[in-house]
């Protein structure tokens, strides 16, 4: 089992900027890529963006494409997202997750408030 911890999120006004970061532990080894997800207030859970761990490719929502950019850092054991010219639609509470050969998106984290004011 890996375990997650999310940590960046708050209130920020539109076209502002925020980084998330999400910490890893345990397991890591058994995960092939990392990625975040996000869920607004009545809304269903939405990808992100992730990252492939062994070559780092990367992947992303259209609606965050050419605005946030996931990256990590291999020795800390942390993925970031960092959230460029934010909109109110982009308010949501944030997930770290981690997905493992054959077992799809099996860790989570507990997730971070992200609010974007107009």
């Amino acid at each position: 089992q890996v375990q997650l911890v999310e940590s960046g999120g708050g209130l920020v006004q539109a076209e502002g900027s925020l980084r998330l970061s999400c910490a890893a532990s345990g397991r890591t080894s058994s995960t092939n890529t990392m990625g975040w997800f996000r869920q607004a207030p009545g809304k269903e859970r939405e990808f992100v963006a992730a990252m492939r761990s062994s070559r780092g490719n990367t992947r992303y929502a259209d609606s965050v494409m050419g605005r946030f950019t996931i990256s990590r850092d291999n020795a800390k054991n942390t993925i970031y997202l960092q959230m460029n010219s934010l909109r109110p639609e982009d308010t949501a509470v944030y997930y770290c997750a981690a997905q493992s050969a054959g077992r799809g998106w099996n860790s989570w984290g507990q997730g971070t408030q992200v609010t974007v004011s107009s």
